[in-house]
């Protein structure tokens, strides 16, 4: 046995802070000044952007040099080179000091910048609103790397996603109301460029206001030497993400979400006028369902994932997306031209239009799905005193795909493509950078085949699922009764697990796939094959070494009558050779179903109405190595599993 020292490993506990949803949060002071402070951050952000977007877009002629058809993507671009220029920098100051300190600086220098644009609005001076476009890029650059470095310092383990949420649900009805504010006070013709400059200056005071109710959040890296280069500080902050291999194709997947978003948000005004023959008031509708829908989207993430990380997730929302821009090329390629532009009544009394309502919510409604999973998982597999920096490299990333979508946008627009062709080249690469990132990291997509299969058919009922760590090494031990308890039990736990298993399983054409990218671990009898067996013992000690996950089912082989089999001694092997905690789990409901080896079989549900498709996964109390015998375990998972099979 080895002499090493038992493994350390992390537990979200009973201790961890309850309340009875999401928005429990709201009523907190370690969240709710923050969740105000950001929106009215992403507030100001959509009421200067779209305010200013919506003036050169409508009322060019009173702005000279501006080209109305790529201006909208020139304001995004603007916006955005903050963010590839002081990512790296702002990453480190948020690492450095106290949260609530720096988001106290950047709400005051927020009205400084309002002061600028609004200064712009009412010389109609494209050069200020240029310049209040630059600035604001720089606030929310200093701001992002607080804003999801703060969420994890104060929120536990299990409340990342109601949190992260919440965060998105509350930035995209700021950019709805923004939206609503910014291209109402456009549409003034008169007043308007002062209604926008006292909106922009009130906002960025109010959120002023709010941040100094945000408590303190020590830095967790006090002692960090700042590198002012912001070159070489890009370089290094890319390097530290890619040392997580999961975490930087995590980290491109969010920045592909912005590339996405980014080219349908930017198109919508230039989309209103030039293919739906409509006013600016349709721009609010379009961009209100838009909002909408990845706020619908980004609430439910929490009750989908169960209140854990759920990246099976994000392969749901990535089809979604792809889906719905194609069927929105199709619902507007060929719309008809008007006479006149369509005010919002004309609008939405025709039924095509619905159409393209729907699939701009259903679009957003995925973007949700995929965005929230991606943030939490960015989050918690980050190092605490690295955290700011990851998010940091994930702005700069962010900035560089958005700038890439901006020219995209401009040259397809330049070469005679039409917004709805903009739309379906999107949904198309979408499905190619899936695809991609799917094949280098398939835990996403078995995450996403487990998710679905397992919640199509049954109902899962989790007893202390918190024992199951969402750190460090374990071994977890689990009773045989179907050919789906990996995936099931897969489906259920916070992160990857090795699953150690017959070999004979490896041969299947679809389970050997499965569990080949799985990278669980064939075995055989030593009587069959010593070779594998020595094999998969070292693979074990191996990932354990590692801090992974190892999954047993010590029977050996299903149970052909519903009763658990005698356990066989491979666990003993593996903690002798690395001592770590031992878990014992029971899975109860499988028997009986098409997925055992009942001879009175049935499907679940959907597929056989009326038949009960409840389950239950338990998980007991860890073991010390010592006390994990084949003996005293099967003793504990048929306890736990009782009389139900």
């Amino acid at each position: 046995m080895s002499d090493s020292p038992l493994p350390a490993t992390s537990y979200a506990q009973s201790a961890t802070r309850e309340h009875p949803s999401q928005f429990g949060l709201m009523k907190q002071r370690r969240f709710a000044p923050f969740f105000w402070t950001q929106f009215f951050g992403a507030l100001n952000d959509n009421v200067f952007k779209i305010g200013f977007t919506s003036l050169v877009t409508y009322q060019t002629a009173r702005f000279s040099g501006v080209d109305a058809k790529t201006a909208a993507f020139l304001i995004s671009a603007i916006f955005i080179v903050p963010f590839v220029l002081f990512s790296a920098t702002s990453g480190q100051i948020a690492d450095k000091y106290d949260k609530a300190t720096l988001t106290r600086f950047v709400k005051t220098f927020e009205i400084v910048v309002m002061l600028i644009g609004g200064a712009g609005f009412l010389w109609h001076q494209v050069s200020l609103l240029y310049l209040g476009t630059f600035l604001m890029g720089v606030h929310s650059t200093l701001f992002g790397p607080v804003k999801y470095a703060y969420l994890p310092q104060h929120l536990d383990d299990h409340e990342l996603v109601g949190g992260n949420g919440l965060v998105e649900m509350g930035t995209f009805i700021a950019i709805l109301v923004g939206t609503i504010i910014g291209g109402a006070s456009a549409g003034f013709v008169e007043h308007g460029t002062w209604i926008l400059a006292c909106s922009c200056v009130t906002i960025a005071i109010v959120g002023r206001l709010t941040s100094s109710m945000v408590p303190a959040s020590p830095a967790l890296q006090a002692d960090l030497r700042i590198n002012w280069n912001p070159f070489t500080e890009t370089w290094r902050n890319l390097a530290l993400a890619r040392e997580n291999r999961t975490v930087f194709l995590s980290l491109l997947g969010v920045s592909w979400l912005w590339f996405v978003g980014a080219t349908f948000l930017t198109s919508f005004f230039n989309f209103a006028k030039d293919v739906l023959s409509a006013n600016p008031d349709v721009v609010t509708v379009l961009l209100a369902t838009f909002s909408l829908g990845i706020g619908t989207g980004s609430l439910l993430c929490e009750r989908l994932s169960k209140r854990r990380v759920e990246i099976g997730l994000v392969p749901l929302g990535s089809i979604g997306m792809s889906v719905f821009a194609i069927d929105l090329y199709f619902a507007s390629h060929a719309l008809p031209s008007a006479q006149h532009l369509f005010t919002v009544g004309e609008f939405l009394g025709q039924l095509r239009h619905w159409r393209i309502l729907a699939d701009l919510f259903l679009l957003a409604m995925f973007g949700g799905f995929y965005s929230v999973p991606l943030y939490a998982l960015i989050q918690s597999r980050s190092q605490p005193t690295h955290r700011a920096r990851m998010i940091a490299a994930n702005n700069i990333l962010n900035a560089f795909f958005m700038i890439v979508s901006a020219l995209m946008a401009i040259v397809l627009t330049s070469a005679g493509v039409s917004i709805p062709g903009i739309f379906l080249t999107t949904a198309l690469l979408n499905i190619v950078v899936a695809a991609y990132i799917y094949s280098l990291v398939p835990e996403f997509l078995l995450r996403f085949i487990a998710w679905v299969l397992v919640h199509t058919f049954y109902r899962i009922r989790l007893v202390h699922p918190e024992r199951i760590p969402v750190t460090g090494p374990a071994v977890l031990v689990c009773n045989h009764v179907s050919y789906v308890d990996a995936v099931v039990i897969m489906a259920e736990s916070p992160r990857p697990i090795r699953f150690v298993m017959d070999y004979h399983i490896f041969r299947s054409r679809f389970g050997g796939w499965v569990f080949r990218h799985a990278k669980a671990i064939p075995i055989a009898p030593s009587h069959e094959d010593p070779t594998m067996l020595t094999k998969a013992y070292d693979a074990c000690a191996e990932a354990l070494a590692e801090g992974e996950l190892v999954c047993i089912f010590p029977e050996g082989k299903l149970t052909r009558d519903g009763d658990i089999n005698a356990f066989r001694h491979g666990v003993t092997h593996i903690v002798e050779r690395t001592p770590v905690l031992v878990i014992p789990m029971a899975l109860r409901g499988l028997w009986g179903s098409v997925f055992s080896r009942d001879t009175d079989a049935h499907w679940p549900r959907p597929l056989r109405k009326g038949v009960s498709s409840r389950l239950t996964l338990a998980v007991a109390e860890p073991l010390e190595p010592q006390a994990a015998t084949p003996e005293a375990l099967q003793r504990i998972v048929t306890e736990l599993r009782g009389p139900r099979r």
